[in-house]
């Protein structure tokens, strides 16, 4: 009967339904393999990230092989797709380069094992810090401490800087640089920032030494003299945190312990500040004065005459009245304002 019943659709109708079922059967066959095998694959691995591969590869398989039904059911060989898969490939390669290479650095990733899922990592180029969230073939999700993610291209992250806070122990050292007067007690000062470091919690009090590769190092907070500079002694601390979740909020918290102690202690923070001090052996400071013109007032309607000047602003002297022209020409001859007739003027020059 449901040979009949099909014998009456169309042929692509049949085609459809047969499309349908193949992908049924692969989403459950995924399913049921990845609840069947995540176990034992997380025993094996021991690490999420091949874990994770893994199962992914079981679920793309199976999709590739039910692919492959599906386009037997419309009537392609498996030449005809080798021959067609060829050409695409050829076709796209150039664009499927940098997929490739990312595929191929997330192989390298998961060998070399340079961070693992729920590691705290930070990008240093980037100043970026937060915890792994997936490592697939192709790239690296990060949750920030921001509360965002960041994706970055495997190939892309194996050219930068990765530092792993969490990759074989939580603790790790911090540094902290305080800078003292040179009129304080520095040995006092040293006690009280290591007094300080130790009251706060999540740093290590002390104990055993941690070991680091072939060198150990003191578990307690310990303050040291770094340099002599040129405002004060700058000391260095070192403490261990037990975690590197906050290290910022611990930093701030030592700090705030160092500023209440040195309240009440005989020490002073330093700052730059400079003295400027003049005496005979300071030298000597050139001094010169410029000449320049400047305008004498308009008096009866003259114009205004130019006189020089300094530019001190002394008190400048009053013009010297010009001389008679008179007294500069012998042959001048003066006229009395009282004599109004012509005559008597030509018999005297007579």
């Amino acid at each position: 009967m449901l040979d009949e019943i099909l014998g009456t659709l169309p042929s692509w109708v049949v085609d459809l339904v047969e499309v349908g079922i193949v992908l049924v059967i692969a989403y459950g066959t995924s399913r049921l393999l990845v609840r069947l095998l995540g176990r034992r694959l997380s025993q094996r691995f021991r690490r999420p990230s091949l874990t994770r591969t893994a199962l992914r590869g079981v679920r793309v398989s199976v999709f590739l092989l039910a692919m492959l039904v599906i386009l037997r059911i419309f009537g392609l060989q498996l030449g005809d797709i080798a021959l067609s898969v060829t050409v695409f490939s050829a076709a796209i390669g150039v664009i499927l380069a940098p997929i490739v290479g990312s595929i191929i650095s997330g192989v390298f990733l998961l060998a070399d094992q340079p961070y693992e899922i729920g590691d705290m990592v930070e990008i240093v180029d980037s100043d970026q810090r937060g915890f792994v969230d997936d490592i697939t073939l192709r790239y690296t999700k990060i949750f920030t401490l921001d509360n965002t993610f960041v994706v970055i291209p495997n190939g892309e992250i194996r050219k930068r800087d990765v530092i792993n806070f969490s990759a074989e122990d939580t603790r790790t050292r911090q540094t902290l640089d305080v800078v003292v007067t040179y009129e304080g007690d520095l040995d006092e000062a040293r006690r009280i920032i290591e007094r300080s470091a130790r009251s706060v919690e999540g740093v290590i009090e002390g104990g055993p030494s941690i070991r680091v590769g072939a060198a150990r190092y003191p578990a307690a907070p310990t303050c040291y003299i770094d340099t002599y500079g040129d405002h004060g002694v700058h000391l260095r601390l070192r403490y261990w945190l037990e975690e590197p979740y906050s290290l910022l909020a611990a930093r701030s918290r030592i700090q705030t312990e160092i500023w209440s102690r040195l309240g009440d202690a005989d020490v002073e923070i330093a700052y730059p500040h400079s003295h400027v001090v003049f005496d005979d052996t300071s030298g000597e400071l050139p001094v010169s004065m410029s000449q320049r013109e400047q305008p004498t007032p308009d008096v009866g309607g003259r114009s205004p005459k130019r006189r020089q000047g300094t530019d001190t602003g002394a008190d400048e002297s009053p013009e010297r009245p010009g001389p008679d022209p008179s007294e500069d020409d012998p042959g001048a001859t003066e006229t009395d304002p009282t004599t109004t007739d012509p005559g008597t003027t030509q018999d005297n020059r007579e």
